[in-house]
């Protein structure tokens, strides 16, 4: 049996493996392409739709938390019925939601539909993942695919706004949308043949209450949040935050009894695991945040078309994909723990120029600083991920994967939901004093909710007294995102002693690409890819002895 494992981890992807990675990387790009085009949207749909302050913040960060909310459930679905299957149901699924968002006629019709992509998207990107694990065997391949798999998640983000702005120049914001629809025909067309079946054959029933437990744990708590950032500390979000913790304590408590349970928290006993996971989301949340205020400042403060902006977001997204590609090299002589805090060190050099950007001439500094932090967020991704991923045996590696997304999207929600909380408050404190002379009292009521309802009473305005309302409401943008800057500093240098501290002892991955501990999971189990458990062998031969 021990001679079978260590002659399957040998095991080395031949071609159909690689371009099996490619249609892997077709969801991938969409999903992160699909956040990039909605930032540079938001003016658009804000103008459009009339959202309120708190309806835009649902239609940005609902998606990242529906993720959150289903990831566990469906990477623990795609383990027993066949993650191909599962990713290919999420193709479909997303593609529909994709339809209905592109043509939703209100702010809540949107918000429901960005829930409903949320759903489907939690079926794709554990599939991604988990697949990746067990048509790469070999440690060292391992790591390079999940590092291409995160230089494709960098590719959508670099393609999103350049995507999106081209068609904000022509079209309406829904078109955005609409870019999903030919990537989902496409990877539904070609993953039948190029992709392998993969599920556990000793898997049990999914089980229901457990659903549900992750479910009530995760959306009271999503709802508090909500909440405390509308109206601050109420009995009602109290209430709803209390239930997500009782019941998350119930789940974990019955995740401990099942022989299957949806979440092994057997994983939770190796230290880098649990740091991996904590520095995945807060660096991941707070680059998402911060996104949000470049995103708006390109436009709303510089005054800068959809297309124009997603340029000067170019050289960002290509430093990411550089980066995310030349980190696995690093990680080959310097321990993981010490590259990922110095790269947190970098993004938190980005974050105090960011700090510093002010209402005129900002520009440069700004996109200097966003280059800085995209770089320093790359490291957090691929080493956090083949940490996480690494960890589990491969009949888990759907529920390894989904932690892995789960902290991601839920950091990136969480993450534009509490800076964005931060930045309005400012953004409503500054706003405080009397309207100028030649604005109306109504209008400037109407800015005090956000720098985008500003910018729509503005242009109901003459100029006079469209500038005499801007000019106010610009400063006091950039006063929320020079504070956001200051506080992502603060919290990116947390982190970087947190991964000196928790992950030092992880060693350089060496020549064979595997870390001590990625090679084997916290039980004594084989890592991801250590055994094969695949049902469908009819595409196997693309998984050739080394």
């Amino acid at each position: 049996m021990e001679t079978s494992s260590l002659a399957e981890s040998s095991r080395r992807a031949g071609p159909r493996g690689w371009i099996g990675l490619a249609v892997l990387a077709l969801p991938t790009i969409l999903l992160s392409l699909d956040a990039t085009v909605l930032y540079l949207a938001t003016p658009h749909l804000g103008a459009d739709l009339r959202p309120d302050g708190n309806q835009l913040l649902w239609i940005v960060d609902i998606y990242g938390f529906m993720i959150a909310g289903f990831l566990l459930t469906m990477g623990s679905l795609g383990d027993r019925v066949g993650r191909r299957r599962l990713l290919m149901i999420g193709a479909a699924a997303f593609a529909a939601a994709s339809v209905l968002a592109a043509y939703a006629p209100t702010p809540e019709v949107l918000i429901a539909a960005r829930a409903l992509l949320g759903i489907a998207g939690a079926t794709l990107m554990p599939s991604t993942l988990a697949l990746i694990s067990n048509m790469f065997h070999h440690p060292q391949q391992r790591g390079m695919a999940i590092g291409l798999w995160v230089a494709c998640f960098s590719v959508g983000i670099a393609i999103g706004p350049i995507a999106g702005g081209l068609l904000l120049e022509s079209f309406w914001w829904g078109s955005v949308f609409l870019l999903g629809v030919p990537v989902m025909v496409l990877l539904l067309a070609t993953a039948p043949a190029l992709l392998p079946e993969y599920r556990d054959p000793q898997a049990g029933r999914l089980d229901l209450v457990s659903v549900l437990l992750s479910l009530g744990a995760v959306l009271p708590f999503v709802y508090a949040v909500k909440e405390f950032a509308k109206d601050g500390f109420g009995l009602l979000p109290l209430i709803a935050l209390a239930i997500g913790v009782v019941l998350g304590v119930v789940f974990a408590q019955r995740q401990n009894r099942l022989a299957d349970p949806l979440l092994d928290l057997r994983l939770f006993r190796e230290r880098s695991f649990n740091a991996a996971l904590a520095i995945l989301l807060l660096g991941l949340g707070i680059m998402g945040g911060v996104y949000l205020f470049v995103t708006q400042y390109l436009q709303l403060i510089e005054g800068l078309s959809p297309m124009v902006a997603g340029l000067w977001l170019l050289p960002a997204a290509l430093a990411l994909i550089v980066a995310s590609s030349v980190t696995p090299l690093i990680a080959r002589r310097v321990s993981p723990g010490y590259v990922v805090a110095g790269a947190l060190a970098l993004s938190g050099l980005g974050y105090l120029m960011i700090s510093q950007v002010g209402t005129s001439s900002g520009l440069p500094l700004l996109v200097a600083g966003f280059v800085l932090v995209y770089v320093g967020t790359s490291p957090t991704m691929v080493l956090g991920t083949d940490l996480v991923v690494g960890a589990a045996p491969p009949e888990k590696a759907g529920s390894a994967a989904a932690m892995s997304e789960s902290a991601m999207e839920f950091g990136i929600a969480f993450g534009v939901a509490v800076l964005g909380v931060v930045g309005t408050t400012v953004y409503r404190n500054e706003m405080t004093g009397p309207a100028p002379a030649e604005v109306p009292a109504a209008a400037y009521d109407a800015a005090r909710e956000s720098v985008v309802a500003a910018q729509g009473e503005a242009a109901t305005l003459a100029d006079g007294a469209a500038t005499a309302l801007l000019q106010p409401a610009r400063e006091a943008f950039v006063a929320g995102m020079n504070l956001v800057g200051w506080l992502s500093f603060a919290a990116v240098a947390v982190l970087a002693v947190v991964a000196v501290v928790m992950l030092r002892h992880v060693p350089p991955t060496g020549a064979d690409g595997s870390t001590a501990e990625a090679a084997d999971g916290p039980t004594g189990a084989p890592a991801a890819g250590a055994a094969g458990t695949s049902v469908d062998r009819s595409h196997d031969e693309g998984l050739a002895p080394a």
